[in-house]
């Protein structure tokens, strides 16, 4: 209930537990105003009881209704005698009829029952219509057509006044729950608010662990595809120097050595700085791969080709490292594991992606036989496909024992930004 709401209520309390005494009070100043109408003595004498009754009954009912609030049967026997002494005055001075008004702005609030609460106002009405119409007793038969036709004009009134207070009452309540809905609404609504709030920061937190752990794993392949295999390729060469015949050879693997290192201290120093391969740093993908490809045919002494399809387009700085270091892997996997004698590499150019094929005639083996990475080894197929996969990509192998390997990394055409 709005303040409003309780401000009405308290002013309609105000004038049901007053209003009697204040209408009474009024019939009995008219009265007296107009003693010379009353016939006789005994009359005047009447009134004077009845007042004093009337003011006594309201006295009574005032202490009573604090023990019976709502409609009762007290409040039933509180309002009959009322009326009837409203009816009576009047009968005996119509300016009584103030008193017996007081009916009207009570029933709802004494009477049980929906029919009794109707008959309460029709009764006041004939002392009011009475008055109206000359007073009681009638002594012309007019008076009695102006009484009815009162009468019923006074009840009408009384309908359409009780309609209106009925809708207007409806309409309180609906605007009393729909409040109180709002309120529960606004009460959930808050609480849904601090939920959300709490699971957003959650969702950062998640976030955040899972971004430190996505750049740890990619943090770790960097170091692996040019620090490890930089450093694999040289323990190779210093190993065929360890080896090697004669001193033309011997200088021949301490240079290429010497150049890997060379190599490797770029691709960390480059890998300090952005990440990026140093292969990427003036070339494109193409470009980069190309070079890859003949610097490990010459170093393995396998024979690799490298072949471009479709029109090379110039793609994003992700996309480029991503392939560079698939293919790096691949070949460093060919070199270590596969004794292939002959590499073939495919960059394809296919509109909205790009594939990159890599295939060699070596051993092959087992895919569903794979041992797990030790903490000396590479990171092999799961790390290509981790990578791929972070492009929204794909890595696909068929191989068996014996019949090679081909390995195809497929990811969406990112163009150069």
């Amino acid at each position: 209930m709005t303040a409003v709401d309780t401000d009405i209520e308290r002013r309609w309390e105000l004038i049901r537990s007053k209003g009697p005494y204040g209408l009474l009070a009024v019939g009995t100043l008219l009265s007296l105003a107009t003693a010379e109408l009353m016939p006789g003595k005994a009359e005047r004498i009447a009134v004077a009881a009845l007042v004093a009754a009337g003011f006594a009954l309201q006295l009574w009912w005032g202490r009573a209704s604090r023990t019976r609030p709502g409609p009762s049967t007290a409040g039933t026997v509180y309002y009959t005698l009322r009326w009837a002494l409203g009816f009576v005055l009047t009968w005996l001075n119509p300016f009584f009829a103030f008193y017996a008004v007081t009916g009207y702005f009570d029933s709802d609030e004494l009477i049980p029952g929906r029919r009794l609460r109707m008959l309460g106002p029709f009764a006041c009405s004939i002392a009011v219509s009475g008055s109206q119409a000359g007073g009681l007793p009638f002594h012309q038969p007019v008076q009695w057509a102006v009484f009815a036709a009162l009468l019923v004009v006074n009840n009408v009134i009384l309908t359409v006044v009780g309609h209106l207070t009925s809708q207007q009452e409806e309409r309180s309540r609906a605007r009393a729950e729909t409040i109180a809905e709002l309120e529960r609404t606004n009460t959930a609504l808050h609480q849904a608010l601090e939920e959300n709030a709490a699971l957003h920061a959650q969702l950062l937190v998640q976030a955040r662990e899972a971004g430190v752990a996505d750049e740890r794993r990619r943090l770790a392949a960097e170091i692996h595809d040019t620090i490890a295999q930089g450093l694999t390729g040289i323990i190779a060469q210093l190993q065929v120097v360890a080896n090697a015949p004669d001193l033309p050879t011997a200088r021949s693997h301490l240079d290429r050595a010497a150049d890997l290192a060379r190599h490797s201290l770029g691709e960390a120093r480059r890998s300090v700085h952005n990440l990026a391969p140093v292969a990427l740093e003036n070339d494109g993908l193409p470009q980069a791969l190309k070079g890859t490809v003949a610097e490990w045919s010459e170093r393995t002494g396998v024979r690799a080709d490298f072949t471009v399809t479709g029109t090379a387009e110039h793609l994003h700085d992700e996309i480029s490292a991503t392939l560079l270091r698939i293919a790096q892997e691949a070949l460093s996997n060919a070199a270590r594991h596969a004794r292939a004698t002959r590499v073939g590499v495919t960059l394809s150019f296919l509109g909205d992606e790009v594939i990159l094929d890599i295939r060699d005639d070596g051993e092959g083996f087992d895919p569903l036989a794979l041992p797990d990475r030790s903490s000396t080894g590479g990171f092999g197929l799961p790390g290509m496909r981790a990578r791929a996969e972070r492009m929204a990509g794909c890595l696909t192998v068929e191989t068996e024992p014996g019949r090679g390997t081909a390995l195809s990394a497929r990811v969406p055409l990112v163009r150069h930004e």
